[in-house]
């Protein structure tokens, strides 16, 4: 089956890629699956809001988190934009960490990070559980049994372990990579999304790489649907 062709979303899906309910779409692959082939139609995607009222800005005086080369957003920026897009502040925080540490040549923003957070597990909210100041939830997220019933998906951004594996991150300069941090968890969705080749500033490459993360057409519409309303919100 060939890709339908999707609209261009060049300079308009720049916005989402710059500044970036929960629905549990595990029943087909839960969590992050392997980047690979992607095998089957991604719809088009509506048009991309206008960007949001800036992007996150690297504290002049706190460049990074005890010189582990983490980079701090502005704390202001963060409490501001997390009250308009309605994000807990440690999960703004780590979202905003996220496109910050971004390598060169990847235009992955916020709003996509925090849209996959919000589908994933409500910014770690899921079920009435409650975000701490750390980035870790207070009960810890596992999905539902994968095909096989062998394995699950972990954290608020559910990871599988074999993915976990290869793309743990340090998100917050604690010297440890924990996947049900949110900080970590959030770096490591941003360097799997940067590393899957496509051009997360064109409709077509942003859709390709959120598919890789959970190979569902409905997730992909998800992921876009929230990270459209952070986008609006944050404006």
């Amino acid at each position: 089956m060939s890709l339908r062709p999707l609209v261009s979303l060049a300079a308009s899906l720049l916005a989402i890629s710059i500044v970036g309910y929960v629905v549990w779409t595990l029943a087909s692959a839960p969590g992050v699956a392997p980047i690979g082939d992607l095998v089957g139609a991604v719809s088009p995607v509506p048009a991309a809001p206008a960007a949001p009222d800036g992007a996150p800005t690297a504290a002049a005086a706190t460049p990074a988190v005890g010189g582990s080369g983490v980079p701090t957003p502005d704390p202001r920026w963060v409490t501001r934009m997390a009250s308009r897009a309605g994000i807990p502040v440690p999960a703004m925080r780590a979202y905003a960490r996220a496109q910050l540490a971004r390598p060169a040549g990847c235009a992955l923003g916020w709003t996509t990070v925090a849209g996959i957070g919000w589908v994933e597990s409500q910014h770690g909210t899921l079920d009435g559980r409650a975000l701490g100041e750390d980035g870790v939830p207070s009960t810890p997220i596992v999905g539902p049994a994968l095909t096989g019933g062998l394995d699950h998906a972990y954290g608020p951004m559910q990871f599988i372990p074999s993915t976990w594996a290869r793309w743990a991150s340090d998100g917050d300069g604690d010297g440890r990579a924990d996947v049900d941090d949110l900080d970590d968890a959030a770096m490591a969705a941003m360097r799997y999304l940067c590393a899957s080749g496509q051009d997360l500033a064109s409709g077509a490459g942003w859709s390709r790489a959120v598919f890789s993360y959970n190979r569902s057409q409905d997730y992909v519409s998800q992921v876009y649907a929230a990270a459209s309303a952070y986008a609006a919100r944050t404006r």
